[in-house]
Order: structure tokens, then sequence, then C-alpha cells
């Protein structure tokens, strides 16, 4: 009887041993999760916009608000997904399929050239850039700040990846390594935009078409990658590789 003790004893303390190994390794998945829906390959064209008719401080300073702005958002999803679940009675393929469904409309948005920020339904004056482009010298940080809100600031993905996240752990020191790993994502997008959007914003219009275009193929796939993985939590994919 003692000896049969002993060996649950020695397999409770194995388990635990490869539960730790498995919370460091989510750590580090955490970290690629958010570097994923929200990295530099997802808001660096929307930041090479800025720079065509922001001058470069401005761009960093934009750049640094829309970080900082980005990473209490990150902070709140994964700090009060259990409240918010509750509240507004969602689940985690709800979270999945409502942030598949809107990236994938701003996905299709970039193939075909639509934007959706305010200033694209104000009628530019001609010959005024400023006014077309959506960013307004004279009022840099919120126009600049509007462009970024969806690319960035509320990315629909990072926005659904922090919320599921956090609606699958149990603990505030998860909760809270998901929002140092949300903030570090942010803080490494801050430097990306300062060190390459202004080398793109001196590209031709026409190579950033090309590449938005291709990146909303890119992106409208992911979208679609993420309903179908709410479909698979719900069970109508049971084939699905979430499964």
């Amino acid at each position: 009887m003692i000896h049969g003790v002993t060996r649950v004893d020695a397999l409770v303390r194995d388990r635990e041993r490869h539960d730790h190994g498995m919370e460091a390794l989510n750590l580090v998945d955490t970290f690629v999760l958010f570097l994923a829906v929200l990295g530099p390959q997802k808001v660096l064209l929307a930041f090479a916009r800025l720079s065509r008719t922001l001058d470069a401080r401005t761009v960093r300073v934009v750049a640094a608000v829309a970080a900082f702005g980005t990473a209490c958002v990150g902070a709140v999803c994964a700090l009060t997904a259990p409240w918010l679940a509750a509240l507004f009675h969602i689940s985690r393929a709800s979270v999945e399929l409502a942030a598949g469904l809107v990236f994938f409309g701003y996905a299709v948005g970039m193939v075909f050239g639509l934007h959706f920020d305010l200033a694209a339904d104000v009628p530019a004056v001609e010959g005024d850039e400023h006014q077309a482009s959506g960013a307004d010298p004279l009022h840099p940080l919120t126009s600049g700040l509007r462009e970024l809100l969806l690319p960035f600031v509320v990315s629909p993905l990072a926005v659904g990846a922090a919320l599921e996240e956090s609606l699958t752990v149990q603990t505030w020191g998860d909760r809270w390594i998901e929002v140092g790993a949300f903030a570090l994502v942010a803080l490494i997008d801050m430097l990306f935009a300062w060190a390459v959007a202004p080398l793109l914003g001196r590209a031709h219009e026409i190579v950033l078409e090309i590449l938005s275009r291709l990146l909303g193929v890119l992106l409208a796939a992911v979208g679609v990658e993420l309903f179908l993985q709410g479909l698979a939590v719900l069970g109508v994919l049971p084939n699905h590789p979430t499964h």
C-alpha cells in the first residue's frame, strides 16, 4: 500500500514537472502567436502610407502613441476576457468567428483598394494629397491614429487572439504573461516603423498598391482560417487540424 502511494506521488510530481515545462513553452508560443497576428508584416504598409504625407519625426510620435494604445488594448482584452465573455455571453468559438469575419472584410478591402477610415468618406480637394490619403499634417496625431486603428491599435486578429488565449488559461499569472507578450510585439512594431516605414514611404504609389493587394490576399486567407477554427471549436468541422 505504501509502495502504491509512493508511486502515485511520483507520478504526480512528474506531471507537475511536465506541466511546468508546457507553461514555459506556452510563454514562447504566446509571443509567437501575437507576433504572427500583429507583427511588422501586418502594419508596416499602414505606416508607410503615413510616411508619404507626414515627416519622419511625426511618424515616430504617431508610432509610439499607437504602440502604447495597442499595448493597452491587449492588456484590457487579456485581463478582462472572462468578464467580457460573461457580460456579452460570448465563447471562444464566437470570438474566432467574429475576428475572422472582420479581418476577412478588412483584407478584401485591401485587395480592392478600399479604405475604411473616416477620410475616405470626405471628397478630396483637387491637389490636396493629404486629405485624399487620410493623413492630415495639420492634425497629424489624430489623423495618423485614425489610419492605424484597424490594422494596428484595434486589430481584429490580435484582439481575437488575446481574448481567446485569456479564455483558455486559469491564472492571473498566465494573463499577465499575455499582457507582456502583447506589449513586446507592439514595441517591436514601433521600432520597425521607426526604421523601415520612412524607406517604404519613398516607394512609388504603385509599389505600395501592389504590396497592399498581395498582403490583402494573404490576410484574407488568415481570416478564413480563423473562421474555420471557430467552426471546428463548435464541432462543425471535426476533421479540421484544430481538433
